[in-house]
């Protein structure tokens, strides 16, 4: 038989796709862009609904939200940050703001994490201490200070095992 048989099934070599485990990590401060870029995106569903809630009624007030109203607000910036940005972090591991600064999320064999045992302990690490009164805050700022380490992993790429790297 020839091989010009035109009705032969096509022949086409595979080849798996780079993994990003030798990419370099990313730096800081485009860590940092991108986590702003993602506040802002937030911040800009975020606000309208507490205005329209009336949370920032008492803060004008000096006094400060109870902790269901907090708690009912970081909840649903969990959600919105997962609505907005659950389609770019499980195909490649990447947020609105890790896309425009070229940076993306991977686990430690440089492939996208997955999403329920990587992903979401990773944001769940990030995001809800902070709801937690008075020691949330330091929580999360310990969280952050890890950055300044060698590796520039921190608190939740260490629990997630993730890193971010350059794309």
């Amino acid at each position: 038989m020839s091989d010009n048989n035109v009705y032969s099934t096509p022949q086409s070599q595979l080849v798996d796709q780079v993994a990003a485990v030798d990419a370099p990590l990313a730096s800081r401060w485009a860590r940092l862009g991108a986590s702003l870029i993602d506040s802002i995106i937030m911040m800009i569903v975020l606000v309208p609904v507490m205005y329209l809630t009336g949370g920032f009624d008492g803060i004008m007030e000096g006094v400060k939200p109870g902790f269901v109203y907090s708690l009912g607000m970081g909840l649903l910036g969990f959600v919105v940050f997962f609505a907005v940005n659950y389609k770019f972090l499980v195909t490649s591991g990447q947020t609105v703001g890790k896309k425009v600064l070229e940076i993306k999320i991977v686990d430690l064999n440089g492939n996208v994490p997955l999403f329920q045992s990587q992903l979401l302990i990773r944001y769940a690490v990030y995001l809800l201490p902070g709801q937690i009164p008075v020691v949330g805050q330091f929580i999360s700022i310990i969280n952050i200070l890890f950055i300044f380490g060698k590796e520039k992993r921190c608190i939740h790429d260490l629990i997630a095992k993730t890193k971010v790297v350059k794309c």
